[in-house]
């Protein structure tokens, strides 16, 4: 997951030739976006109750039964809660070309870096040392295997994953690397914003006709169209409505809602979703992320929700497999009924999300980001 929303949203003034003037509307810039916080929060929620409600493998096992039947209505709705990944690209899209903006590619690269790995490598130990605990609840994978994990590059390489989560990781991964290599690189712009958005969407529908897995790798024609929506609408939210930007936004959910549908109706091994429910979803999270954008939301500012923000990211790595763990725990071994083994164990997630976060988070990631900014010579 993805990227913090803590970058400021500092609007510096357009260049000259560009002639697309940044608005001054009250919470546009020099504030942070608190309701971006608790839509991020949201997000992670839904793919929580997903994996602890909607599915059935190991969650089943942890339960000692098929979720639909400890919570029939619940799992009903949350079986759609995998779509708060669709939700977190969308608000990445907005968050990373906010966080660009301004920045050189080293700065980028830094901020991207001591956001990602800190937090990560804790998850990475936690889920293994639970791996070897309870094998049962996620296995244990080999030492050369979990040292390629600590690279976030595991996918690529054909190496099981230690975080189930973290096939989301590796497409945020090269989104950044694409904003960072096509727009950072020259200075991000409004103009390269929109080039940016514009030739990505036509990569995506001609590389719907060649079927080359290196394109598809690239281009990830299944997530681009969430990416594109929310660097449109952060577009909208510095400049102010304009008909290109929102064209983008509007382009970009036609193409996100057939993905999303087709993706996820009849995904193999998967309960059968309602289509119009799915395509509503997607419209909802395009919506709230372009409520923020238009600063309708502005008066959403209340502190406790950047606390929600910065739980996000680690709350996202370790609630699957540990929180499967302490399911079967204090279900399965203690004999907890099932609603407050489900609301003890969202709790002890937060919770330790917050640790994460207070301990390693907030120490460590300032000191990556300097380290990797000092000259190689005064390393010595």
């Amino acid at each position: 997951m993805s990227a913090s929303s803590s970058a400021p949203a500092t609007a510096l003034p357009a260049p000259a030739p560009e002639r697309v003037p940044a608005r001054s509307a009250p919470g546009a810039r020099g504030s942070r976006l608190y309701a971006l916080d608790g839509l991020r929060l949201l997000a992670a929620l839904m793919v929580c109750l997903y994996h602890y409600t909607g599915r059935g493998g190991p969650v089943s096992a942890s339960w000692h039964q098929a979720p639909s039947r400890l919570f029939p209505t619940l799992s009903h709705v949350s079986v759609y809660g995998n779509l708060g990944v669709q939700f977190f690209f969308v608000i990445s899209g907005f968050v990373i070309c906010m966080s660009g903006w301004g920045r050189t590619l080293g700065d980028f690269f830094r901020s991207r870096v001591a956001r990602l790995y800190p937090a990560y490598w804790v998850a990475l130990v936690l889920v293994t040392g639970a791996s070897l605990a309870l094998p049962v609840v996620v296995h244990a994978v080999r030492a050369d295997e979990f040292l390629v994990n600590l690279t976030m590059l595991q996918q690529p390489m054909g190496v099981p994953r230690v975080l189930g989560v973290c096939w989301t990781l590796w497409v945020e991964v090269r989104f950044y690397a694409l904003f960072a290599l096509l727009v950072v690189a020259r200075g991000v712009t409004y103009r390269r914003v929109v080039m940016f958005c514009g030739v990505w969407t036509l990569a995506v529908v001609l590389c719907r006709t060649n079927g080359n897995a290196l394109t598809d790798q690239l281009v990830m024609p299944d997530y681009a169209p969430f990416f594109i929506g929310g660097l449109a609408l952060y577009l909208v939210h510095r400049f102010g409505n304009g008909l290109l930007p929102w064209g983008i936004v509007a382009f970009s959910w036609l193409l996100a809602q057939s993905d999303a549908t087709r993706g996820l109706w009849h995904a193999h091994g998967e309960p059968v979703r309602d289509p119009y429910v799915v395509m509503a979803i997607v419209t909802l999270a395009f919506a709230a992320v372009a409520c923020v954008a238009a600063g309708w939301a502005a008066r959403a500012n209340w502190s406790w929700l950047a606390t929600a923000g910065a739980l996000t990211y680690p709350f996202y790595l370790v609630h699957e497999h540990l929180g499967w763990f302490v399911i079967r725990v204090l279900h399965r071994g203690l004999g907890l009924p099932a609603w407050p083994t489900l609301g003890a164990t969202v709790l002890s997630m937060l919770t330790l999300a917050w640790l994460i976060h207070r301990l390693v988070e907030k120490p460590l990631g300032p000191r990556l980001r300097r380290a990797l900014k000092r000259p190689v010579d005064t390393l010595g």
